[in-house]
């Protein structure tokens, strides 16, 4: 029986991933940089062509030295077949509440009894989807930021049901991954890197759509300014250092009126609503299909760069 050995060497671990969208093969990816037995990694997912698919999509999240361990990788149409010897089962399915604590229910009967399964859900709470499972104490959500294999953040969210054992395991075994585990401190819908996001994202939308700025120049904006300052520190840590001797508290006293003022205006926006034309059609015009080789290589570059900046100046890198 397989098991998860957070402590020592894991040589013959077997991990499976359910689901093979971007997400999950982003995550394959990530394990077959540490797995020392490539066939120890099953992908399963029902479509017909998933042999096909696997061989062409995923060596883009690999490095070519390991191109080569990408046919050996298993494949399963069957969650039956693939999970019955895995110490971690990793769900990247749809965003369906149904559909994942149906699935939880089918893992949990053909899983060895110590495996570790996560969910990586964008939003939907582990406490949801435990719903049907005999022992939901098992279930946690491990939510990463695209793309995972590049991007160490990884939110840790159990439910309130979830073991400490499951939760000391997880982010163990993350840490040894090279991984940037954070604990959550209790459940929320779309989690913290989520919120924060589409709480940006609808904030520009409602620019866009009220003609103070285009698509181009919003993101040219960010770019130039949050998007570097935040690669390096988060939100309270930039506005603490902008503040001077005062901190975030003198920063606040100083322009508080201001981003009251902000704040009370924030754009509120509908999904479905009739700004979707003109942004999405922005978009389109603006990026069409973009490279992700590109975007890979520059978030690599990003934090290889914050990384050696943290460590010259003896920072932390939490």
């Amino acid at each position: 029986m397989a098991s998860v050995n957070v402590t020592g060497d894991d040589a013959n671990l077997r991990i499976t991933i359910i689901g093979a969208g971007t997400i999950g093969l982003s995550l394959a990816a990530l394990h077959l940089t540490y797995l020392k037995t490539p066939s120890n990694l099953t992908i399963v997912d029902v479509r017909p062509d998933l042999e096909s698919h696997i061989l062409r999509s995923l060596p883009a999240f690999l490095p070519q030295s390991l191109h080569p361990c990408v046919p050996q990788v298993k494949l399963a149409s069957s969650v039956p077949a693939a999970v019955k010897d895995s110490g971690i089962v990793q769900e990247c399915g749809p965003e369906n509440l149904a559909f994942k604590s149906a699935l939880w229910s089918e893992v949990e009967e053909h899983a060895p009894p110590d495996a570790l399964f996560w969910t990586s859900t964008s939003g939907i709470p582990a406490s949801r989807q435990n719903a049907h499972m005999r022992d939901p104490s098992r279930l946690i959500v491990v939510h990463p930021f695209n793309p995972p294999h590049i991007l160490p953040l990884l939110e840790i969210v159990p439910s309130p049901q979830t073991s400490q054992s499951v939760i000391d395991r997880t982010v163990e075994f993350l840490r040894r991954r090279g991984r940037e585990p954070v604990l959550l401190q209790k459940e929320i819908t779309g989690f913290v890197a989520g919120r924060l996001a589409w709480v940006l994202l609808r904030e520009a939308i409602h620019l866009v759509d009220q003609g103070i700025v285009t698509v181009e120049q919003l993101d040219t904006i960010l770019e130039t300014s949050m998007g570097p300052r935040w690669a390096y520190a988060g939100p309270f840590k930039s506005f603490h250092a902008g503040g001077g001797p005062g901190g975030l508290e003198g920063l606040l006293k100083n322009v508080g009126p201001t981003v009251q003022a902000c704040w009370d205006d924030a754009g509120q926006v509908n999904i479905g609503g009739a700004w979707e034309a003109k942004v999405f059609g922005q978009v389109r015009e603006a990026y069409g299909a973009l490279d992700l080789e590109e975007r890979d290589v520059a978030n690599r570059r990003v934090l290889e760069v914050v990384q050696e900046v943290k460590k010259d100046t003896g920072s932390s890198v939490d």
